[in-house]
């Protein structure tokens, strides 16, 4: 059940904050050693890397492994029993969670930030500045007719739409297809698609005619090659931002951001300690990654989760 559905006493998300706030709660540096495997989503692999390095440094025997083979992926390998904690996101389907018990890999899914999925195009595109979801709609969807920008609307240029998004592994392209397409997977296949949004980045900031989507960490980190397009989700064209994302307006593309960690896994020391770190560090850490921290009582709660599994009481 994810945390975002708990609300903790006010007293009890005190409690925890300032034991967070006290520093590195992960143990003597010296005293952990081993390895922690992390995979999954590419959209939350920056925050996943900047936690990893930061870790590494108060704990230097301890070598934390993060890669980003898709939310897909990433689950297939979790709930093979292969990785330690999967980075998603989306949350977890009913086919992977029956996967994962099937295997017997008991989890807890962590909420660690907020995303706004974005639409991106090429700088030197001066003539689209915000889509509609039937816009986007009628671009992506299965068999879609759309070739060229005047097929989208009339007044645009009669040019190629070079399209590029996440494969089929990817959490971004499940919630895409979704919210846009109201089913998941529902996408037309003719585009270049790929698991590494750098790749992405790459592409559309090569192609003055592209289009692409994927995570708002990526578009922040590459501003000067990418041109960031508005949504009009029905209520006007909305720009994402930490102030939309945070207050919702940018719809229906914001969305929660997760890692999952076994409970086999929290055995390990250097696990736990891993987790904990990331959850009292997501606050100050996520920002500069470019997505949005969650609050602290959603943190906290992220907290208690964990030191109740650890007790044995989940």
């Amino acid at each position: 059940m994810s945390n975002f559905s708990k609300i903790l006493a006010p007293a009890l998300a005190a409690a925890l904050l300032s034991t967070a706030c006290g520093g590195d709660r992960s143990g003597d540096a010296t005293a952990l050693g081993g390895e922690v495997l992390i995979d999954g989503s590419s959209t939350v692999f920056p925050i996943a890397e900047a936690i990893a390095e930061e870790f590494q440094i108060a704990n230097a025997g301890v070598r934390v492994s993060v890669g980003f083979s898709g939310t897909g992926g990433g689950f297939k390998r979790f709930c093979a029993g292969e990785t330690d904690l999967s980075n998603a996101s989306r949350p977890i389907k009913d086919s992977e969670r029956e996967a994962c018990a099937a295997a017997g890999i008991e989890f807890t899914e962590l909420p660690v930030a907020w995303d706004g999925l974005s639409i991106i195009a090429n700088p030197a595109n001066d003539f689209v500045q915000c889509l509609t979801v039937d816009d986007l709609r009628k671009i992506w969807e299965p068999n879609s007719k759309v070739k060229t920008w005047r097929d989208v609307r009339g007044e645009w240029p009669d040019e190629d739409v070079k399209l590029y998004g996440p494969g089929t592994d990817s959490g971004t392209f499940d919630y895409f297809t979704e919210v846009i397409m109201g089913e998941v997977g529902a996408s037309r296949p003719d585009y270049q698609a790929s698991e590494d949004d750098n790749i992405l980045v790459q592409g559309v900031s090569g192609d003055p005619y592209s289009l692409g989507y994927f995570g708002y960490a990526y578009v922040s980190e590459n501003a000067g090659r990418l041109k960031l397009l508005a949504v009009d989700g029905g209520s006007g064209c909305v720009t994402p931002s930490d102030a939309t994302i945070a207050d919702g307006t940018y719809t229906p593309l914001s969305r929660p951001l997760f890692v999952y960690v076994s409970h086999s896994a929290l055995a390990r020391p250097e696990v736990m300690a891993y987790v904990e770190f990331l959850v009292q560090n997501a606050q100050e850490v996520v920002p500069t990654t470019g997505y949005h921290a969650l609050t602290p009582e959603e943190y906290a709660a992220d907290l208690a989760e964990l030191t109740a599994v650890a007790a044995g009481s989940d």
